[in-house]
């Protein structure tokens, strides 16, 4: 995946590359290692040819007219190819200045560093009170050497002022903003192309008889590069969408995310590239450690990330949230005044749940008798037109689960049974599918099922089955061919609709959380009678049932506000005194939590754009537990010694229970470890261990 979402950006990102790769950067750049006013003429003047350097100024100026997201496609592009140049300090002035010029960039009155300068033509650059200025480069008396970056110059210089050209509405702060839009989008080229790296080495490159990536240590590291590769390129994306436009505090609050999350995790990244690559990744002669450089100079260029978070803190409690607005594109307007009507009609009954459940609007994916089997734009609208009514659909719980595979794989007569009744909440659902000794290798599970006339027997234990306690109807897997335990576990299972209240032989015991509470049961099974009614399609579908997922899924914009435990640490920096190391990890936890959010946004869009699901949802679920089980710790850490006196004290109960509730949440439904296995074989395509 890269920043582009649209066809026409994923054709640009692609056409790009392919032009990169041919201009032989890396080459250019190992041989001016030791040149310190190495301009990388050719290069750049194959860039010009292209029109890469002019893409998003105005046609009136020669330019392409783009936009800054095309911008930032194009360089993520150049970056994954490590186009040496000048590229990204062009593309700054040039949006900051609107002409096309080979413009060096300082960023402080005292000239320590400047960007590009050998072969500029002119510099922008500070004075001690923030007015900015353009001036002609043989107006500076420099010192160039190469620096960390071996694909770009670095200078420090001396200026006489007396032929510089006031820049009218340049200041320190959108210099700033400018430059970390476009270096995020260079950090996600760099993180891109190590993750591919990594990836490709670990299929190929054997030890012990084996491809690396099958070790689940290696798959588990490329894994958490993918995690923080989307990321990088969620916040690029971001802070590109927004940039120039017209609400400053949306840019601002983007661009502190991106320097928050970009430029630390496309370090990481080359870093973990590096120790898959092994040996031959620190060798001199691969380019990995270019990669690295250029992640490391990148990220020295545009500050500290822990400033941004302390920043981005403020901005939180004053208010400021990102608010991601989807433009539909005119597809809206046939469906939308109809949505608007039924809504209302919806916000004005009596009972607002049965509303939802008759015009299909609770869960409008799903097909009929449930849903609308509505596409991803009418599901948008939906939404949209629900939170303009403040109407907020309940929570079915593990009836979602259950309703799907009956839709799917049921009978007329289950549907008819179970459908509308549970989306009422007439009936509650539990899943009785891990057991003792089969957590999430399900095909491992020992509970039998037994064919009697009518039906079937089982026999069995079930166990960290939710509210089995008081649930109405369970949904049960159990093994009909004992013969395949060993040969083909996966097969021989069948799928079982279990009536938890009216059936014998069901013992139900809490076990008691690390919360104090008990809503986990052990469920034993001892010879409960299921009537052949109540078996779900064929007694060996089992486990493909369980899998099930309707082809029209789920699309939902992401809310404006931040996790629940990181809008409460926002709420507890409010009330001030917080430290600085503590006013970074909020900063650092509203940016993970907005991040989640984007991850969603881009998901949406890919569905709006009848494209399948990225990674971005995969590593969503990733990302997500570790957001929630970091936040809720950070609100702990915040209360400080509260937590360990205030016994009676609401707010503390209430941070602890989620900090100790949210650790289940890296276990519940497939471990962290054993979705980071699946991640890497089916998004990244490593081997099998």
């Amino acid at each position: 995946m890269s920043i582009g979402i649209t066809d026409e950006h994923v054709e640009l990102a692609a056409s790009l590359r392919r032009w990169a790769a041919s201009l032989g950067g890396i080459e250019a750049a190992r041989l001016a290692e030791s040149d310190g006013e190495e301009t990388f003429d050719e290069t750049w003047k194959a860039v010009g040819e292209m029109g890469v350097a002019t893409i998003g100024l105005p046609e009136s100026a020669g330019g392409g007219g783009g936009s800054p997201l095309d911008v930032a496609v194009a360089l993520e592009a150049c970056a994954r190819e490590l186009v040496p140049g000048p590229l990204l300090s062009n593309a700054v002035t040039a949006a900051l200045l609107g002409r096309d010029e080979r413009c060096a960039l300082a960023l402080d009155p005292d000239l320590r560093v400047v960007l590009d300068l050998p072969g500029a033509t002119h510099v922008l650059l500070p004075d001690a009170d923030d007015a900015w200025w353009v001036v002609p480069a043989s107006a500076l008396s420099a010192t160039t050497s190469p620096g960390l970056d071996l694909t770009r110059r670095f200078s420090s210089a001396t200026v006489d002022l007396a032929d510089a050209t006031r820049a009218e509405g340049a200041t320190g702060d959108l210099v700033r903003r400018a430059l970390t839009t476009y270096a995020a989008a260079e950090a996600s080229g760099v993180a891109r192309w190590c993750l591919a790296t990594a990836v490709e080495h670990a299929k190929v490159r054997e030890q012990f008889g084996k491809p690396i990536g099958a070790f689940q240590a290696v798959k588990h590291l490329c894994v958490e590069m993918l995690e923080a590769a989307e990321a990088v390129t969620a916040a690029a994306w971001d802070v590109a969408a927004v940039a120039f436009g017209p609400d400053d505090d949306q840019w601002a609050f983007a661009a502190d995310v991106a320097r928050v999350t970009a430029f630390d995790g496309a370090v990481e990244i080359a870093k973990s590239c590096i120790q898959v690559l092994g040996g031959i990744g620190f060798t001199y002669e691969h380019d990995a450690h270019l990669y690295l450089r250029r992640a490391l100079a990148l990220r020295a260029l545009v500050g500290d990330a822990d400033q941004a978070a302390v920043a981005l803190t403020a901005r939180a409690v004053s208010g400021t949230r990102r608010q991601v607005e989807v433009d539909l594109e005119g597809r809206d307007d046939a469906v939308r005044p109809q949505v608007r009507a039924t809504v209302a009609t919806i916000a004005a009954a009596a009972d607002t749940r049965r509303a939802l459940v008759e015009t299909g609007y609770l869960t409008p994916h799903w097909p009929a008798p449930a849903g609308l089997a509505a596409d991803a734009v009418t599901q948008v609208v939906i939404d949209e037109e629900l939170a303009r009514a403040g109407i907020t659909r309940p929570d079915i719980v593990i009836a979602g689960w259950a309703l799907p595979t009956i839709l799917e794989h049921g009978t007329d007569a289950q549907r008819e049974r179970f459908v509308t009744p549970s989306l009422l909440g007439d009936l509650v659902w539990c899943q009785l599918f891990s057991e003792p000794g089969s957590g999430s290798d399900l095909a491992s599970l020992r509970t039998r099922a037994t064919k009697v006339d009518g039906g079937w027997r089982l026999d069995g234990q079930k166990v960290w089955t939710s509210v089995a306690d008081r649930a109405d109807w369970a949904i049960c897997l159990a093994r009909t061919d004992p013969e395949t335990q060993h040969t083909k576990p996966h097969q021989g299972i069948g799928y079982f609709l279990v009536d938890m209240r009216n059936s014998d032989g069901i013992e139900v015991r809490p076990l008691r959380e690390i919360t104090g509470e008990a809503l986990f049961n052990e469920v034993f099974l001892d010879d409960v009678f299921v009537p052949d009614d109540c078996l779900v399609a064929g007694p060996t579908d089992g486990w493909r049932l369980a899998r099930t997922t309707l082809a029209n899924e789920r699309v939902a914009m992401a809310t404006s506000r931040l996790d629940k435990s990181t809008e409460r640490a926002v709420a507890l920096a409010a009330d001030g005194g917080l430290p600085v190391t503590q006013q970074v990890a909020v900063g650092r936890s509203v940016a993970l939590s907005t991040v989640c959010a984007l991850l969603g946004v881009r998901t949406v869009l890919r569905s709006l754009g009848g494209q399948g699901p990225g990674a971005e949802s995969s590593v969503a679920k990733l990302l997500g537990v570790r957001n929630r089980q970091d936040g809720s710790e950070l609100v702990v850490r915040l209360l400080g010694e509260r937590v360990l006196t205030a016994v009676d004290d609401d707010e503390v109960a209430a941070a602890t229970w989620e900090m100790l509730n949210t650790r289940c949440l890296s276990i519940a439904g497939g471990t962290t470890q054993i979705m980071r296995n699946v991640a890497g074989e089916r998004i990244l395509g490593l081997p099998r261990g």
